[in-house]
């Protein structure tokens, strides 16, 4: 894959977007769907406002951690929060609102072609993959359009990707548990809307829409930077990582194993497992990949400072693993407190922010050595980013030194290791212990 190209400052300027018919196209789009949805939230709201006042608040929080793990896995190149907003409601409101007619209709196609049977059974299967996964990877290619200068790695096409998908599956969730509600018969009750926010959502949500959509967005984020390949062989990449998603989701509604409560806490388990484990894995594989490119990409460029002031060698290796950083900032607070934790993090963001604009400062000069002071592209001044950001670093540096933690990092044996470990290892049989109780609830009701 080629090298990552640095994010051009400036590039979400107002009067650059209003010039881009992109970003009026998008913007009738979503507020189309915007209609289409409040009119769909508005039948709901009039007939149980109590229930969907209740999925509502359950689903909205369960974004909050999607939201929090995705845009952490872009840790040194963050995402505008603008686009990322812009993504999340295209998967809310114009992916959903496409794929509600559109799957019914092309369900009708199914039961034509084939027997009312098979529909049944399988229409699911094919017809939702088929419009659902098409509309949230044309989120990803209206982010291109608006910002290519921002898609400068795989990892920002696995954020974005996701970060869609997430919208989708909040709003489709939503209007999943009220019409169970509609179906249970039982007026303004809850009850229903709980049940499928225990499975669509706590159980399933890891390994559903977000999961796909950061699958075929690897896929556009390939095709935008992977430049050192032909441009068919760069479509040929993102046009398997579509199909890879839509297959995916097929297996995730295929009507395999008796699917659904019912089946023993242990059985479905073990359906969730099976029909999800296989493309988590593989996301969790290609955003490892994507990390650690990105991360040799930029620490490269902070470690050519040779200033332990700025980052010592060990905050270097520390800085390239996400979990090396989690365990630095955990470290700090055994030893430190909330302060020592905070302290870590802040240190770890500015030499992020440093790595960053050191790479844009690079990328301006023509030819190897220190950045020059002004940018030939945008007539900025690269050095004096530069050296705010170097001030940044300094000032946390003088935080950490001053709790009595000389660089940010975690050791690897002693007792703060041990504490650390079975820190997890609580956290791990806790979470554990949550979701049995909640198959064991499902499988109950």
């Amino acid at each position: 894959m080629t090298a990552h190209a640095p994010v051009q400052p400036g590039g979400l300027s107002p009067a650059r977007l209003a010039r881009l018919p992109a970003c009026w196209i998008v913007a009738g789009l979503l507020v189309a769907g915007g209609l289409r949805i409040a009119q769909i939230g508005g039948r709901f709201v009039a007939a149980f406002p109590l229930a969907t006042l209740t999925a509502t608040v359950l689903f909205g929080l369960l974004a909050v951690p999607f939201w929090l793990f995705v845009t952490e896995l872009d840790f040194f190149e963050r995402e505008p929060t603008a686009l990322l907003a812009v993504a999340l409601a295209w998967g809310g409101l114009v992916a959903t609102a496409v794929s509600i007619p559109a799957g019914a209709a092309l369900g009708d196609i199914v039961a034509k072609l084939t027997s009312p049977g098979f529909a049944a059974g399988w229409g699911a299967a094919l017809t939702g993959p088929t419009v659902e996964e098409i509309a949230k990877t044309l989120g990803v290619v209206a982010i291109v359009l608006i910002a290519r200068s921002q898609i400068n790695s795989v990892l920002d096409g696995i954020v974005y990707g996701a970060i869609v998908g997430l919208g989708f599956q909040i709003v489709e969730d939503i209007v999943f548990s009220l019409g169970a509600v509609a179906v249970a018969g039982r007026a303004d009750d809850v009850q229903p809307v709980v049940a499928t926010f225990l499975l669509r959502g706590f159980l399933s949500g890891v390994w559903s829409h977000t999961l796909f959509g950061a699958l075929a967005g690897a896929g556009i984020g390939y095709l935008v930077v992977g430049t050192d390949r032909s441009r068919p062989a760069r479509l040929g990449v993102a046009l398997l990582a579509v199909f890879g998603a839509w297959c995916a989701h097929v297996l995730w509604n295929a009507p395999l194993f008796g699917d659904g409560p019912g089946n023993g806490a242990a059985g479905l388990l073990a359906v969730l497992v099976f029909k999800g484990l296989p493309p988590l894995l593989l996301i969790l594989l290609l955003v490892r990949r994507a990390h650690d490119r990105e991360a040799d990409f930029y620490t490269a460029h902070l470690a050519r400072l040779m200033d332990p002031g700025l980052i010592t060698p060990g905050e270097l290796t520390v800085l390239r693993s996400g979990g090396l950083r989690a365990a630095a900032r955990q470290h700090a607070r055994i030893r430190y407190g909330r302060r020592g934790l905070l302290a870590v993090r802040r240190l770890q963001r500015v030499q992020a922010r440093l790595a960053v604009e050191l790479s844009r400062a690079w990328a301006c000069s023509p030819a190897p050595g220190p950045p020059p002071a002004t940018s030939a592209v945008s007539g900025e001044d690269p050095g004096a980013r530069v050296r705010r950001r170097c001030a940044e670093v300094r000032t946390q540096r003088a935080v950490l030194s001053g709790l009595g933690m000389p660089e940010a990092v975690a050791p690897r044996t002693g007792r703060d290791a041990w504490a650390r470990r079975a820190w997890a290892v609580v956290t791990v049989a806790l979470a554990v212990a949550v979701v049995w109780a909640a198959l064991s609830a499902l499988d109950g009701g």
